[in-house]
């Protein structure tokens, strides 16, 4: 098929990217001349593990292409999909305007009958706001479909060419299929392909990041109850996880979630039940629980301090809201940075993707470090608060002697306290007893 995909932020590059792959003519398109240029030059703009080796594939091979002609991208295409960004409003709602400029875009240049795909996360009611409003604007016939995006950043590619489910929202039986057969080599392993209302898509998408951030939220908060009875998360969440009713997925207790998604859809779904007059109890308590977590690093390390923060020098390890990304947005470490900074505490960060993003944020404030060890040299504690793989099994001898005092703040629950404990460190984790510093001669 010919594809246009407007938008080569994650969501557009992503999809524009894995339809071509699977042998269809894509033709991505953005606004910013820029991004363009640089992706016909094989620069990816964003961090995502395997999106690079796609997409010089099939630009090279010429399935992929980018222009900022949306009137070009257009012209040829049976499927136009909108992947542009809607951020959250100041009213907490998702901020539509990028949504509309391209209908109003399309609708404008639309010379033969298309499907126009809203792949963004739209609140319920935007598929006929959007069909509405282009046909104000010409007479050509079209159709309006959804087709939400469930992509992880940091799996994105797996999870788009192999999805445990492909959900569009239309209001023709053949459009529907039309799409089917877009999927098909993406449904061989037998994945529900599943067709409903514009609405019920639309509301799919909320839903499933909503029950998503519950879980995240609930562990988190059972986790500082453990922590106050000297209970171990860990050992309650195995206890509870083989429950078949319940499992292991999003059980991981931590700092709290971050990202470009479940913030802003748990916000816009509090938005629209505030819209029609219906209480949103469980999603404030959620998104107020979760804001909460963001600070239970910072008071560990200053309750750990107490009145000598302001001398004191700590490492961060991991700034992303998640690993395998360089994604920032509403990042745990950001608030943990904010904190320690106010308290005048000095930072020696590090990251494995995410550096050059929060330098663009604090400049000179923080001490910025490409490996890992570096963070620790001279510095008075570490504070782990993204999960990256490279952090679960490191030498801890090393670590110790680098430190100036063997004391982590281990915000994602990567260590055995016990192990910590034999190796001399003072080790703070989330919902499990502290491991405390170990005596002096004189107090023994």
């Amino acid at each position: 098929m010919k594809i246009a995909v407007i938008g080569t932020g994650y969501v557009g590059l992503v999809t524009g990217t894995c339809l071509a792959e699977s042998g269809n003519d894509v033709v991505c398109v953005d606004k910013v001349a820029e991004k363009i240029a640089k992706l016909e030059k094989g620069v990816i703009p964003i961090y995502e593990p395997g999106l690079g080796e796609l997409v010089h594939r099939n630009h090279r091979d010429g399935r992929l292409r980018f222009t900022t002609s949306l009137p070009e991208a257009i012209a040829q295409a049976e499927l136009v999909f909108i992947a542009v960004g809607t951020p959250q409003g100041a009213n907490g709602g998702a901020d539509l305007s990028g949504i509309w400029a391209v209908g109003h875009e399309i609708a404008t240049h639309l010379e033969e009958p298309k499907t126009i795909v809203i792949k963004s996360t739209v609140p319920v009611g935007t598929n006929a706001e959007l069909a509405r409003r282009m046909a104000e604007e010409t007479d050509v016939p079209f159709d309006v479909a959804n087709n939400p995006e469930f992509l992880k950043e940091g799996a994105a590619i797996d999870d788009f060419t192999k999805p445990d489910r492909v959900v569009v929202g239309v209001r023709r039986d053949e459009v529907g299929d039309q799409l089917r057969e877009l999927y098909e080599p993406f449904l061989r392993t037998e994945r529900p392909f599943l067709v409903m209302t514009p609405e019920s898509a639309e509301m799919t998408k909320y839903v499933a990041n909503c029950l998503l951030a519950t879980k995240i939220s609930f562990i988190n908060e059972m986790a500082n109850l453990c922590e106050s009875y000297n209970a171990d998360i860990n050992d309650v969440r195995r206890g509870i996880g083989h429950d078949s009713r319940i499992g292991f997925s999003f059980l991981f207790p931590g700092v709290g979630y971050g990202g470009s998604c479940f913030p802003k859809d748990v916000r816009a779904v509090i938005h629209m039940a505030r819209t029609h007059g219906l209480p949103a109890r469980m999603m404030e308590a959620i998104d107020e629980v979760n804001e909460a977590q963001k600070n239970v690093l910072v008071h560990k390390v200053l309750d750990h301090f107490q009145d000598d923060a302001a001398s004191k020098t700590v490492a961060i390890w991991g700034l992303a809201f998640k690993p395998k990304t360089d994604d920032i947005r509403e990042a745990p470490a950001l608030v943990l940075i904010d904190a320690l900074l106010a308290a005048g505490v000095a930072l020696r960060v590090h990251d494995p993707e995410a550096l050059a993003n929060v330098r663009t944020i604090y400049g000179d404030r923080l001490t910025y470090c490409d490996r890992p060890y570096g963070a620790l040299e001279q510095a008075d504690a570490l504070a782990i608060v993204t999960e990256w793989n490279e952090f679960r099994n490191p030498d801890f001898e090393v670590m110790s002697r680098l430190l100036r005092h063997p004391v982590i703040f281990d915000g994602r629950n990567l260590y055995d306290p016990a192990k910590m404990a034999a190796l001399g460190f003072t080790y703070h984790g989330i919902g499990r007893a502290a491991v405390p510093e170990p005596l002096t001669a004189s107090e023994v």
